[in-house]
């Protein structure tokens, strides 16, 4: 079905016009991107703190059943989804600027409250509400930052959102590096609960990330509304003034006509009444396919679980804190090299090779697991992993979920995507402990292993390529298919 004569158009104009050179304000929009991206530095951050701390609050906690241990990592994820389902509700309602003020102040309240806990339900209950702030700003982060960004950059605008997320999750990695103490090679649960890093070395290892939360709190106030929000609410003298801040009038004019077009298409079908569109199905469920398959590539066992597989592989405590540390550095170096990648090779095609390669990666980990050969060999597969992500799932899963649905739904598509993202990796984390005492760490890789694979072929069957394009041409684009 094709989109109505007054939208194909104003398409058909922009698109005879892009070949213009624009010259936009590049200190302005990376500037206001980059305090955008700071919700992805606290997310990466507050998501993987709890790695490291684990051998201790585990310990102080007296947690030893697959089931506390599962629920103990993945709690927060049951925030992650509660604040997608608020970001559903209210993100057509007070716009993205307001929700990453809040995401900002519950990261500063969350992270202070979960260091002073000293029950275990005080400790879930504060991870959970960590967890909303993470599921809030993992929606609203990237949106934002597609929404303002010009069509050629949008890919790494997005993607530096990712590169927060990375420098986030290194941060937390050094942190509990610097934080924790040395442990003896034969430490008892005892002897570490009693131990400095079982009292107050966890604490300050989930404390630590409440300064950055401030920061993101007071840069918030200086960033724009998204002009596409603007318009939708009918505030078009404000969306073209932060449109000509971008790129000039020219710029503004055109764009602001383009923005209106897809808006009021069908009637002017926005919010939940626009699922009801041509098209609208399909790309959702294409969208909730790659923020389910991100996660059930089981990237993030090795994040959320690394100090158990190091330990399984040969290392100690302190060898695994510090091999931690290391997946860290490749994770943030393949996420830079993304940056320059997502606009230039595209979207697909980095999802492709990366699936492919971290499920030969997860195959040969099973392998070593099975044989029996640890040390330097498995952790050469758990970085060869890593890179692979970093340099495809990670970054290029979060730009096409904001990009490649329709400006009247986008919000609470969004959410829907990122919801089922949550969903995924609650499952994952929280399933982990049992498939491995069911499986073994072996047979677990190779279910991982087996769902990269079958993502794989999802990618060259669904997935379209959106390098380049405009959200409206995209939009366009996929209405003209369905």
């Amino acid at each position: 079905m094709s989109a109505p004569t007054t939208q194909t158009q104003s398409l058909q104009l922009l698109s005879s016009t892009s070949g213009q050179r624009v010259s936009y304000n590049k200190p302005y929009v990376w500037g206001i991107a980059s305090i955008a991206a700071l919700g992805g530095l606290l997310f990466g951050y507050d998501w993987v703190v709890i790695g490291g701390a684990r051998p201790f609050y585990e310990a102080y906690f007296d947690l030893t059943s697959p089931q506390l241990i599962g629920w103990a990592n993945s709690c927060a994820l049951v925030g992650c989804l509660l604040g997608s389902i608020v970001c559903s509700a209210l993100s057509d309602r007070l716009g993205h600027r307001k929700l990453l003020l809040l995401s900002a102040f519950l990261f500063a309240v969350s992270s202070i409250c979960t260091g002073l806990a000293y029950g275990f339900s005080t400790f879930v209950t504060w991870r959970i509400i960590g967890g909303i702030a993470i599921g809030i700003a993992s929606n609203v982060s990237p949106t934002y930052i597609a929404e303002i960004s010009p069509a050629p950059w949008r890919g790494r605008l997005v993607a530096l959102n990712q590169l927060t997320i990375v420098v986030g999750i290194l941060a937390a990695q050094i942190v509990n590096w610097l934080i924790a103490e040395p442990v003896p090679g034969r430490t008892t649960i005892e002897t570490l609960r009693h131990s400095w890093n079982g009292q107050w070395g966890w604490r300050w290892m989930f404390m630590a990330v409440a300064i950055p939360s401030i920061v993101f709190l007071a840069s918030a106030f200086f960033v724009p509304e998204s002009p596409r929000w603007l318009a939708k609410r009918g505030l078009n003298a404000a969306a073209h003034r932060i449109l000509a801040h971008i790129g000039g009038e020219d710029y503004a004019t055109q764009g602001l006509r383009e923005i209106q077009a897809t808006v009021s298409v069908e009637g002017q079908s926005s919010g939940w009444a626009g699922f009801r569109m041509p098209g609208v199905s399909g790309v959702l469920v294409t969208g909730i396919c790659l923020a389910v398959l991100q996660q059930w590539s089981g990237i993030n066992i090795l994040f959320n679980y690394a100090e158990e597989l190091y330990r399984k592989a040969g290392y100690g405590i302190n060898g695994a804190l510090f091999n931690i540390m290391i997946t860290g550095t490749v994770n943030l170096v393949c996420t830079v090299a993304a940056l320059g990648c997502v606009d230039r090779f595209g979207r697909r095609t980095l999802l492709a090779w990366g699936c492919a390669g971290i499920a030969l990666a997860h195959a040969l980990l099973g392998v070593a697991y099975a044989t029996g050969h640890g040390g330097i060999f498995v952790l050469t597969l758990t970085l060869s992993a890593i890179a692979c992500y970093a340099m495809s799932l990670a970054p290029v899963t979060w730009v096409l979920i904001s990009e490649i649905f329709p400006n009247r739904i986008r919000g609470p598509a969004v959410s829907i995507a990122v919801s089922a993202l949550w969903t995924a990796c609650f499952l994952l984390t929280f399933t982990f402990p049992m498939l491995s005492q069911r499986l073994g760490t072996a047979g677990t890789f190779w279910l991982y292993s087996a769902i990269c694979l079958a993502g794989l072929l999802f990618i060259l069957q669904r997935v379209p390529e959106t390098k380049g394009k405009t959200l409206e041409q995209i939009e366009h684009e996929i209405a003209r298919t369905a």
